[in-house]
C-alpha cells in the first residue's frame, strides 16, 4: 500500500495520530521500531543537523533529500515540514511535486514571509491570506496523487492575533486544505481557543502542552511531539561531557550494537552477500555483541 493511502486511512479512523519529530533516518528507524503510526520531518531537526537555526536557510533541494532518505528507511507514512512551499504559487507546485517523487506521505506550507522563522521564534511576518490561498491551491493543484496530503499551517497568531488566524484558517480549509496548523501555541489558553473555535476543521498540534490522551479529547486530529530534539541534545551532550571527562562512557547510556545493527538491516545484508556470493560469511560470524542496558 502507497504510504499516502496509508496516511489517509489514518486520518480516516477516529482518535488522535500521534507523530515524533524526525531529522535522519536513523531516528525514522527507531521510531518506527517503536510503533509509531506516522512519522514527522521536522524542519528545525532538518536545519539543526546542518548546524543552522530554523530561519529559512535550509533549501528546498536539502529539505527534499533530508524527506527522501528518511521516508526510504521506513514503511511508515512520513509528513514533511515544507516551509513556505520555498517562493510563489509556482514554486510550491514544483515543491508538492518534489516531495511527492521522494516519497513523503503529505506536507505542510505555512504563510510566513520567506525567509521563515521556527513557529516559536521571535519576528515572524505573514503573506497576505490571499496570497496563501493560490498556494494552497497551487499545491492540490500539483499533486498526482490524490492521496497525497497537503496542510495549511498558518503562523499569523503570533503577528496578528487569533481573529486573523481564525479567518486564516477557514479560507484555507475551504480552499481545500486536507487539515489545518496553527503553530505558535504557547500557553493553555490558546491551546483551548484552538480547539474550541475550529472544532469543525480537521486540525493538527505542535507541542506537549498536555499528554496525547488530552489533545485527543480536544478533538485535534494528529499530534506532533517535538520533545525528542531536546533529549537528543540533552543525551549527547551528557555523553559527550562523560567522555570527556572519564575518557569513556558508561555502558548504561548505551545500546548493544547488535540492537543497532539488527534496526539498520545488517542481517539481510548478510544474507544477501551468501545469496549473490558478495561474501563467504557464515552465519556465526555476526558481529559480537557490545553490553547491553
Amino acid at each position: 500500500m502507497r504510504p499516502t493511502t496509508r496516511f489517509r486511512r489514518l486520518l480516516k479512523r477516529p482518535g488522535l495520530i500521534l507523530a515524533p519529530f524526525v531529522f535522519d533516518a536513523y531516528q525514522a528507524k527507531i521510531a518506527e521500531a517503536v510503533g509509531f503510526p506516522l512519522l514527522y520531518m521536522t524542519g528545525f531537526g532538518t536545519a539543526a543537523a546542518r548546524g543552522y537555526p530554523d530561519v529559512g536557510l535550509v533549501t528546498q533541494t536539502e529539505m527534499v533529500q533530508n524527506a527522501r532518505y528518511i521516508a526510504s528507511a521506513v514503511r511508515l507514512p512520513v509528513l514533511c515540514d515544507a516551509d513556505t512551499g520555498y517562493g510563489n504559487p509556482i514554486n510550491v507546485w514544483r515543491t508538492v511535486r518534489e516531495y511527492e517523487a521522494a516519497g513523503v506521505a503529505g506536507i505542510h506550507i505555512e504563510d510566513q514571509v520567506f525567509p521563515k522563522k521556527c513557529g516559536f521564534f521571535e519576528g515572524k511576518q505573514v503573506v497576505p491570506l490571499e496570497e496563501h490561498v493560490q498556494k494552497i491551491r497551487a499545491a492540490l493543484d500539483a499533486r498526482r496523487d490524490k492521496d497525497f496530503v497537503i496542510i495549511a499551517r498558518t503562523d499569523a497568531l503570533a503577528v496578528n492575533g487569533w481573529e486573523d488566524t481564525l479567518r486564516r484558517c477557514r479560507a484555507y480549509y475551504e480552499a481545500g486544505a486536507d487539515l489545518v496548523f496553527v503553530d505558535g501555541i504557547r500557553t493553555q489558553e490558546d491551546l483551548e481557543v484552538y480547539a474550541r473555535e475550529l472544532r469543525d476543521i480537521p486540525k493538527l498540534y505542535n507541542g506537549m502542552l498536555r499528554p496525547a490522551k488530552e489533545i485527543e479529547a480536544l478533538g485535534f486530529k494528529i499530534m506532533i511531539a517535538g520533545g525528542t530534539i531536546g533529549v537528543i541534545y540533552k543525551a549527547l551532550k551528557d555523553a559527550f561531557t562523560e567522555l570527556k571527562r572519564k575518557g569513556t562512557v558508561s555502558p548504561s547510556r548505551m545500546e548493544g550494537r547488535d540492537s543497532i545493527t539488527d534496526l539498520l538491516g545488517l542481517p539481510q545484508i548478510y544474507e544477501m552477500e551468501r545469496r549473490y556470493g558478495v561474501s563467504d560469511i557464515a552465519p556465526s560470524r555476526a558481529s559480537p555483541r557490545l553490553p547491553a542496558v
